[in-house]
């Protein structure tokens, strides 16, 4: 009898080989890594919908990122600063004694040349073949002093290429370490951009109205409503601008009441990561402004901030203290009594007044 034989079956196109099911084998696999491909790295998908609620919240911690980069970004500039000062003292110092190198150089070439014009006959000759040895002899006494002079030049001209050397060698480092605050300066700016781009991308998805009233008030209660310390923009702040008054009456010394007054005026001033003044701010630098008004030099970062004057409580805050908030003391506002203070907030809220309870309190200190 035949064998029984079970069809072989075939595909739509025909008769198929071995080759062409480990193509159709691997096109089927390519297929499922480009999916797969598609679904982490999110392109095909639209973007998740989020409450109102949650883009602030969002927002809010991308502002708090931001800032803590900022500062770092205020730290790095302010040691790059004086890297730069450094080398141009190392340099400036290095031409002075250059100066003075080259008049020993020129010194001891000048005796050289009266060596070489004097020179040829051995001294005893010279003073046997001399009308007049006392003469000669007093001569060869001041060529002698001459010599030792010669000697103490080429000594100070060996002593001062040292220098110079050194000097070379200090001012090669503080370039290579100025190269590095600058290479960290922009790793520090492509931060700040990113997280700014992207809470303004977020802020968009807002209308108009919610955006006015963002970080009006908390969005709940506990540490994640304190988290957000936005603003309601300029129009906002001007509407309760208010007055020093007792601000400045209460504050411990005369200096914290001008710095109470200084930011007082500054209110509805633009945010602007970086800058200290006078049109625009960011945390840290209305502080050192307004300090700096009333003749009181304070470092230009939160972290340095914190540890300029006395330490205080929160219970014996006077008007003129810096109070401090978040873990890593990202932020600070000038506390003008009553509970509140005056800072420059982020981006989207200009220079205004709020409570200290709106964010997580750090600490406090007492500058003068």
């Amino acid at each position: 009898m035949a064998a029984h034989r079970k069809p072989r079956q075939r595909s739509l196109g025909g008769r198929t080989s071995p080759s062409g099911r480990t193509a159709r084998t691997a096109f089927t696999i390519a297929l499922a890594g480009v999916a797969t491909a598609t679904a982490f790295d999110g392109t095909g998908q639209a973007e998740p919908e989020l409450t109102p609620a949650e883009v602030k919240a969002k927002v809010a911690k991308l502002y708090q990122e931001a800032e803590e980069a900022t500062e770092k970004y205020n730290g790095v500039k302010e040691r790059a600063t004086a890297a730069e000062q450094r080398l141009k003292n190392l340099r400036d110092e290095a031409a002075r004694k250059e100066e003075k190198l080259n008049a020993t150089r020129e010194a001891l070439g000048s005796m050289a040349a009266a060596q070489y014009r004097d020179g040829g006959l051995d001294p005893a000759v010279r003073l046997a073949l001399s009308d007049d040895p006392d003469r000669y002899l007093d001569g060869a006494a001041f060529a002698e002093r001459a010599g030792d002079r010669q000697s103490a030049a080429v000594t100070r001209v060996r002593g001062q290429l040292r220098e110079i050397e050194q000097l070379r060698g200090a001012a090669r480092l503080e370039l290579t370490a100025l190269r590095t605050r600058r290479a960290e300066l922009q790793k520090q700016k492509q931060t700040i951009t990113g997280k700014l781009d992207a809470a303004r991308r977020l802020l968009s998805r807002l209308t108009a109205a919610e955006q006015a009233r963002f970080g009006e008030q908390p969005s709940g209660g506990g540490a994640g409503a304190r988290a957000s310390r936005g603003g309601s923009g300029a129009s906002g702040a001007r509407t309760n601008l208010g007055t020093p008054g007792s601000g400045t009456a209460d504050a411990p010394s005369s200096r914290a009441a001008a710095a109470v007054s200084y930011a007082y005026s500054k209110l509805g001033s633009p945010y602007v990561w970086g800058a200290t003044g006078p049109n625009a701010f960011d945390c840290s630098g209305l502080v050192l402004a307004a300090y700096r008004s009333a003749g009181v030099s304070l470092p230009r970062t939160t972290y340095a901030q914190i540890g300029a004057g006395q330490r205080v409580s929160r219970s014996e805050l006077r008007p003129g203290d810096l109070v401090f908030f978040y873990s890593g003391i990202s932020h600070v506002g000038l506390y003008i009594g009553d509970g509140r203070m005056i800072h420059a907030p982020n981006p989207s809220a200009p220079v205004r007044v709020a409570p200290i309870d709106e964010m997580p309190f750090a600490g406090a200190a007492r500058v003068v």
